[in-house]
């Protein structure tokens, strides 16, 4: 009889346990990065000249680009537009794998003095300034 209580009582303790709240804190972080396929359109029959270009090109607007040389990358815009990144020194890292990261900003835009591509291969080169591609005019 005293083995059935025992057990009685160790059952009813059991049943007292699973019914404690547990609590647990859980923490979520996110990154998102956008990658950019330099898988552009082949490049017009015109000549392109630089001009002065902005400071800053809204992320959202950039839908193509093209590796054209080792201090540059060439972005095609929506619209049509045509805007040249040139970097502070050589990139050669961006020539190794097809295509390159920019890290997403908050404002949204890509800027020259603040903002870098990152290649595939772990390079980083930063943007020195962005200047217009626009078709030469015939003389």
């Amino acid at each position: 009889m005293t083995g059935l209580l025992w057990a009685g009582l160790l059952a009813g303790a059991a049943a007292a346990e699973t019914d404690r709240l547990l609590m647990a804190q859980l923490t979520i972080r996110s990154r998102v990065v956008v990658r950019v396929q330099t898988n552009a359109p082949p490049p017009p029959p015109v000549k392109l000249v630089e001009k002065k270009g902005p400071r800053c090109v809204p992320m959202a607007d950039v839908l193509g680009a093209a590796v054209v040389a080792g201090n540059s990358v060439d972005f095609v815009l929506r619209g049509g537009k045509r805007m040249r990144a040139r970097f502070a020194s050589s990139c050669p890292a961006l020539d190794y794998y097809s295509g390159f990261y920019i890290v997403p900003t908050a404002d949204g835009m890509i800027c020259s003095d603040r903002d870098s591509v990152r290649s595939r291969a772990g390079g980083e080169c930063a943007i020195n300034r962005f200047r217009l591609l626009a078709p030469k005019k015939d003389d």
